[in-house]
């Protein structure tokens, strides 16, 4: 009974060189590398759209509190409901390609950048609320050059958690419906015992989030540089 134990254990957990050269033969060298590109053109496509829904959403909701009155309740009635349990509901509708991956990561992105957006519409300071009014700005002006800045700094927060969601869901779904995709070798290795094939995947998946992040960092660093250095200066 040990011994058996012991050999899964090493089955298991395979040495880090054994699963360092199969991650470079499958994923650099070998033929997976086009699993890549499904799952980041999903991933991406969804992320993008939800941004924009979000913060559009986020902006309408923020400036006019009536139709945020009477659209809150079937918004957190819908953002309660699980992403991924609505798999069978997205197949259905728009079948098993990459359709069905984006609307997924679309609907489970969206939330964070919709409420962040609205939380940093809400909280802009009023005496630059006041002073814009005053000045009788038109509309577009007011939106893009006051209220969307200083809301900035939410909305980058509520993209940052965003995009870790997006790529959860983007691999959870290619284990389920899709027929290509990192979830779907991870998938076909897990159903084939190719643990070491599996735990390369999982090493490209974690150098992916981590290239997003830091990727993402160079760009919300960039964004909000007037942010960092208006609080740096008040620091002083």
């Amino acid at each position: 009974m040990v011994d058996t134990l012991g050999a899964e254990a090493v089955v298991l957990l395979s040495s880090l060189a054994t699963i360092w050269d199969r991650f470079v033969h499958t994923w650099l060298l070998g033929g997976a590398t086009a699993e890549i590109w499904p799952t980041l053109s999903s991933l991406f496509l969804g992320y993008a759209a939800a941004t924009l829904v979000g913060i559009t959403l986020g902006v309408v909701f923020a400036l006019l509190p009536s139709v945020n009155r009477f659209f809150a309740p079937l918004l957190e009635f819908v953002r309660a409901v699980p992403g991924l349990a609505l798999i069978p509901l997205f197949v259905i509708a728009l079948g098993v390609g990459i359709e069905t991956k984006i609307g997924l990561v679309i609907f489970g992105a969206v939330w964070p950048i919709l409420l962040n957006t609205v939380d940093g519409i809400r909280s802009q300071d009023l005496t630059i609320r006041d002073t814009v009014f005053s000045y009788r700005l038109r509309f577009r002006d007011r939106l893009f050059r006051v209220v969307l800045p200083s809301a900035s700094p939410q909305i980058m927060a509520g993209m940052k958690v965003s995009l870790s969601i997006s790529v959860i869901v983007v691999i959870a779904t290619e284990m389920v419906v899709s027929i290509n995709g990192i979830g779907n070798f991870l998938l076909k290795a897990q159903a084939g015992f190719d643990l070491t094939g599996m735990w390369s995947g999982l090493i490209l998946m974690g150098i992916i989030g981590y290239l997003l992040n830091v990727i993402f960092e160079l760009v919300e660093r960039r964004v909000l540089r007037w942010h960092r250095a208006m609080y740096e200066g008040n620091r002083r």
